[in-house]
């Protein structure tokens, strides 16, 4: 029953991200002025991106729900969810509901907290077993999944505890300046990132990291696609932290589809 109800959940998680991100990431100039906090328009398409992205991963979680597969995406979206509203009532001071839209993103972060604390709850009670690994990630595969992990986690601790005026902070690699409100949401979403790889590196199975690493693409496809339609505002020459920001998403999106044309999605 319990985990019936999170797959539930978890499919109406990627109904809402799906609404939410069509609007943020098709509309983000009329939307970036009457969003829940004050963003730029960029910043409203990047939020979009990960809305969408988390519409593919919720939408296959769900589709497959297979614990010992999809459980590194399912960390993901729990730890995204608790922490973007932690970070809403930490900074509710600067909070703005005065449109529908405003709305809808906190209505989708507060069932996307129940689909995490229910399923929690249902894999304490039923203590899913892992798969018996039939391949096994390599040593050359691990050692990059560590570094993702080091690398995206300290960008996610940094974007929650950096103060404006820090290094990074200024445009040097995202180019816009982010109000501290914006900073802490993108630290929340590189630390969920790295929350649900983690577990990755004790569980040497191949099939949930190719899970993960195919439920998660979404992301890649809708941020880099949003980096692109904003490419003006980067400037490469005075700030190349920029190629930063686009490198490291077309790396691994491109690592990942030699990775799924050799081994399948999981």
């Amino acid at each position: 029953m319990l985990s019936t109800t999170s797959r539930l959940l978890t499919y109406l998680n990627a109904v809402l991200y799906a609404i939410l991100g069509a609007l943020l990431f098709l509309m983000p100039e009329q939307l970036a002025p009457v969003f829940a906090w004050k963003v730029t328009s960029f910043m409203t398409m990047t939020i979009g991106g990960w809305c969408l992205g988390n519409a593919w991963l919720a939408f296959f979680a769900a589709r497959r729900w297979d614990w010992g597969r999809v459980y590194p995406a399912l960390i993901y979206l729990w730890v995204f969810g608790v922490g973007q509203l932690t970070v809403v009532y930490l900074f509710r001071a600067k909070l703005v509901l005065t449109h529908p839209i405003a709305w809808l993103y906190l209505f989708t972060l507060l069932v996307n907290v129940v689909a995490a604390l229910i399923g929690v709850f249902a894999w304490v009670r039923t203590r899913p077993a892992r798969e018996s690994p039939n391949s096994a990630t390599d040593s050359f595969q691990h050692i990059r999944l560590i570094g993702f992990v080091v690398f995206v986690g300290f960008l996610g601790v940094y974007g929650c505890t950096a103060q404006i005026g820090a290094p990074g902070t200024n445009g040097g690699i995202f180019p816009e300046v982010m109000s501290l409100f914006t900073l802490r949401s993108f630290g929340v979403f590189y630390l969920s990132l790295a929350s649900g790889a983690a577990p990755l590196i004790w569980d040497r199975n191949l099939k949930p990291f190719l899970n993960y690493g195919f439920l998660a693409y979404g992301l890649i496809i809708f941020i880099t696609a949003a980096a692109f339609a904003y490419i003006r505002l980067f400037d490469f020459a005075a700030k190349p932290g920029g190629l930063l920001y686009f490198g490291a998403y077309i790396a691994v999106g491109i690592a990942f589809l030699l990775f799924f044309r050799r081994h399948g999605t999981g």
